[in-house]
């Protein structure tokens, strides 16, 4: 399950750091600090992301 929820981690936090970066645009905050927050926080919010996802996807 760990090879699944790596992958699927590879491809959500893509989507979340995505959703951040337009999100602190749209927002007004166009620094380099903001960017690389939205950046980080798609990491890390990326990891609960994939492996919740992996584990429905494993029980059935």
């Amino acid at each position: 399950m760990l090879r699944l929820t790596l992958l699927i981690h590879a491809l959500a936090s893509t989507v979340l750091m995505g959703v951040g970066i337009v999100a602190a645009l749209v927002l007004g905050f166009v620094s380099a600090t903001a960017i690389v927050a939205a950046i980080v926080g798609g990491l890390l919010l990326g990891i609960p992301a994939a492996w919740l996802i992996a584990k429905k996807l494993h029980e059935g």
